[in-house]
């Protein structure tokens, strides 16, 4: 599988495993909902119920600390044939507003059908810059 599949399985996975890592490298990872324009790459931070406040968030403040970011999607099947993965490296930044800001919105709202009835356009989104991409399939 190459780039082709490496933007296919984007394209088409529901949810991808984010890993940051703070200052002292210390990892953390989560799931996210998130949309693909191009070479880059948008997650919210949505309306979904969480402990803190978006800004507050530990993928946040581990961006703040070091933008260096991993994002994985993958697909399994009891067939094991039928495995695999995309995996990107990269860089991760914080927008609020702007021309990328809105496209962001309106990307994920299009995939997502549940963020029509969200007010995204007060959060923040993750914009991920893809440095490298490694992909692997079974068989």
């Amino acid at each position: 599988m190459g780039r082709v599949g490496a933007e296919a399985m984007l394209r088409e996975a529901r949810v991808a495993r984010l890993a940051t890592a703070d200052a002292g490298g210390q990892p953390h990872v989560v799931p996210v909902c998130f949309a693909v324009d191009g070479e880059t790459i948008y997650t919210p931070l949505d309306e979904k119920p969480k402990r803190v406040a978006p800004r507050r968030l530990r993928r946040v403040r581990n961006i703040e600390a070091n933008p260096r970011i991993a994002l994985v999607v993958d697909h399994y099947e009891e067939d094991w044939r039928r495995l695999r993965f995309a995996l990107v490296t990269g860089t991760a930044r914080i927008i609020e507003d702007g021309p990328a800001h809105a496209r962001a919105i309106a990307l994920l709202r299009e995939k997502y059908p549940q963020y029509r009835a969200m007010r995204l356009e007060d959060r923040p989104v993750l914009v991920i810059s893809p440095h490298k991409v490694v992909t692997w399939a079974a068989g």
